[in-house]
């Protein structure tokens, strides 16, 4: 099985666990970590350095991954367990009382994977900076990937942030911007959005590239390139166009399911659509 092939199947099997999360609890956010899927297992199971058995806050000669959007915990939840850093099976414990797996990732529980408790949109990239601002004292030529949303970037914060990382050249850091164009009230053009992402990031000094983020082998041949551009004093986001709800037919293209649990009949429906895989569900 190719690279690409393997982690496809992975990521089929993130997206069953993204939902059968959500509807045990019934509580969370399916679609925005349905569109993550593919991104993440590209991360975690091929792109990163990093080390599930030897988990540390400091992540010294290591990469770090900051989900900004912490809202979409279950795909988060998901590709740590499928990658080692805890058991497959306490993904059954997904937003119940006293869980180390709450709605938003969360460091009192301890709950290795997780370095920084995210979810109050646009604090992520600040974080991510002086993460990578660390880096760059201590020598580590490491990259610091972060995840926001689109919609997140209607939070101040954010563009302090992207100016603060041009300023000080941080190009040890690649951003994903998170296009799919939903946010829990609706569109994000019809809330608040404008549609050229990257000219803004331009604007402030950054590398911008481009990039399908539901199509594993664009990711796979992106993300390099990025890495490539670490050294020239500019850090890197790519505007990530995502499909919210991606591989479930009635969840796509639509707000609606941004924060709402299936029902039972919805659920049997959606998890129809993600074949089975040899990884076993938990």
């Amino acid at each position: 099985m190719t690279d690409s092939n393997r982690l496809k199947t992975i990521a089929t099997q993130v997206r069953r666990d993204i939902l059968r999360q959500v509807y045990n609890v019934q509580s969370g956010h399916p679609g925005g970590s349905l569109g993550l899927a593919d991104y993440l297992t590209a991360l975690y199971f091929h792109l990163m350095k990093h080390n599930p058995s030897n988990f540390t806050m400091e992540a010294r000669n290591e990469d770090v991954f900051i989900l900004s959007n912490g809202h979409v915990s279950p795909v988060f939840y998901s590709v740590l367990a499928r990658s080692g850093y805890f058991p497959v099976s306490e993904l059954s414990t997904f937003r119940l009382l006293n869980s180390r797996l709450q709605g938003h990732p969360a460091t009192h529980e301890g709950l290795p994977g997780v370095r920084v408790a995210t979810g109050s949109l646009g604090q992520g990239l600040s974080v991510a900076c002086g993460m990578a601002l660390a880096k760059k004292l201590n020598q580590d030529d490491n990259t610091v990937f972060v995840v926001t949303g689109d919609g997140e970037l209607q939070e101040g914060q954010i563009w302090e942030a992207v100016m603060y990382a041009a300023h000080n050249k941080l190009d040890n850091m690649i951003v994903a911007v998170d296009f799919n164009g939903q946010q829990i009230d609706g569109s994000t053009l019809d809330i608040m959005g404008f549609d050229e992402i990257g000219s803004k990031f331009a604007s402030f000094g950054w590398e911008v590239m481009y990039m399908d983020g539901n199509n594993m082998d664009e990711i796979l041949a992106t993300i390099p390139q990025a890495r490539a551009k670490q050294g020239n004093g500019k850090p890197v986001v790519i505007v990530m166009k995502t499909e919210m709800g991606m591989g479930v037919d009635f969840m796509m293209g639509t707000h609606a399911w941004h924060g709402k649990a299936p029902n039972a009949e919805q659920f049997e429906k959606a998890m129809a659509q993600l074949p089975e895989t040899e990884l076993g569900d938990f």
